[in-house]
Parts: structure tokens; C-alpha cells; sequence
């Protein structure tokens, strides 16, 4: 968890796996609250802005590019991708401030229902922008000894564009849309009498939620994943004959 398997560098404390959940268990509470615009707006930037960090330091690291340090041109795509992000998830709240429109429906409807598939559709979105190099160089595909066979834009679009950006939607949608739910089922029974007592629940389903969420979003794909050899290159097909061959997908 230390050590970046593909370029040998050490993760930043931070952005290594066992970081993920403490660090990104306050913003997540942060980003579900849900005040104002631009309280939404600056916590969904921060938040967007470390699992974004977070993906790209754990990402495959052995494509290459000409022309900018691939490194660089994630980072561009990544900032692009954040603000975008951001402003998505505060829109629905602008909309609403702007035309003043507080009916209990539309309090629903923004403040409950939206906020979770906006967020597992902005978080795939950051996840496939700042991994797009990999499906456009490229990734290394090996054999069953380790050995490089090959760079494949294939396995780097199944990984980039598929199952990192999937898993990702899946972990931060759930983690939005089960608390959102089960909390509204608590204010409308009562359950919990004061507004710290309210609070003190929210932060205990989200951060159970969240928990056990992540195991589940991280094991839908291992890091070390398999694609079959007819579904290569042809100028792989002709360096090997094993039939499944390996990636690293990252995280």
C-alpha cells in the first residue's frame, strides 16, 4: 500500500488505501449536509479533489507520452474535471435559491433524491477524465510470469472507462442515497428528539455505510485484472499465446 506497484515511487501518507476512509469520511459528511450553494459547491471541490488526487496517484502508472508528462496532462484533465464536478452537484441548489422554489417537493427532490446519483456520476466522471490517458496510450498487459507482452489501448479503456469509474459510482452513490433514505425514515418516525441527537445519527450511518461500502466498490474489480487474449490488439495476439493476460488496474 506504500509503494506504487508500476513506477516503484512511494504514495503520499494521505493517498495510500488505509488513508482513504479517515480522510474521506469528514468530506463526505461535509458534502452530504446539503446548506447553501457555495457551502456545497467549495465541500464537493475539496471533496472531488482527493479522491480525484487519490486515483490518480493509485492509478496504472506505465503509459507514456510524447508530448506532456502524462503526469501533467492528468493533473489538467483532473482540475477541469473537479470544478466541472463542483458545479454539478451545487446547480440543483442554485436552481432552487434563484426561482425560489422551497415546496416540500422540491426540498425532496433537491436535498434528497438528487444529491446521490449527482454524485455517483460526478465521482465516475472525475475517475474516467483524469485516468483518459490510459485508454488513449495505453496500458502494459503481461503473461502469467510477470513478463510484458504488450501495450494495450483495450485493457487501458476497459480499466479507465469501465471498472474504476464503476466502482467508484457505486461506492459514493450508495454511500449518499442509503443515509439520505434511512435518515428520512428517522425524522419522520422521531426517533432521534434533538438536532445533535439528529446529527449524531446522520455521522453513524454514513460513516457505517461508507465502511462497509468500500470493501465491497474495491473488490467489484482486483487490482490485478485479467482480459482474454482475443479481446487484444492483433500485434499482441501475435507476441503470445496465453490465452488470459494481466494488468495492473490500480485503484
Amino acid at each position: 500500500s506504500c509503494v506504487h506497484p508500476d513506477t516503484d515511487k512511494i504514495i503520499p501518507v494521505l493517498f495510500r488505501p488505509p488513508a482513504f476512509l479517515p480522510v474521506s469520511l469528514p468530506l463526505v459528511i461535509v458534502s452530504s449536509l446539503q446548506l447553501q450553494a457555495k457551502q456545497t459547491f467549495f465541500s464537493q471541490f475539496v471533496f472531488h479533489t482527493y479522491t480525484t488526487a487519490f486515483t490518480l496517484l493509485n492509478g496504472n502508472g506505465t503509459t507514456k507520452d510524447e508530448e506532456y508528462s502524462l503526469q501533467q496532462k492528468q493533473i489538467l484533465y483532473g482540475l477541469g474535471a473537479i470544478a466541472y464536478a463542483a458545479c454539478i452537484g451545487a446547480l440543483p441548489l442554485v436552481f432552487m435559491n434563484r426561482y425560489t422554489l422551497k415546496t416540500p417537493l422540491t426540498q425532496l427532490v433537491v436535498r434528497r433524491l438528487l444529491p446521490a446519483p449527482l454524485f455517483g456520476l460526478m465521482t465516475a466522471f472525475t475517475t474516467a477524465v483524469v485516468r483518459s490517458p490510459e485508454f488513449e496510450n495505453g496500458i502494459e498487459v503481461m503473461d502469467r510470469n510477470g513478463n510484458v507482452v504488450g501495450v494495450s489501448r483495450k485493457a487501458g479503456e476497459k480499466v479507465g472507462r469501465g471498472e474504476t469509474a464503476l466502482s467508484r459510482a457505486v461506492l459514493f452513490g450508495t454511500t449518499f442515497f442509503l443515509p439520505s433514505a434511512l435518515m428520512y425514515f428517522v425524522e419522520r418516525a422521531k426517533l432521534a428528539k434533538t438536532p445533535r441527537a439528529l446529527a449524531s445519527v446522520r455521522m453513524l450511518v454514513i460513516t457505517s455505510v461508507l465502511a462497509g461500502m468500500l470493501p465491497v466498490s474495491l473488490s467489484m474489480y482486483p487490482p490485478c485484472g485479467e482480459i482474454k487474449r482475443a479481446d487484444l490488439e492483433p500485434e499482441i495476439l501475435s507476441s503470445t499465446e496465453e490465452t488470459e493476460l494481466f494488468y495492473n488496474k490500480g485503484i
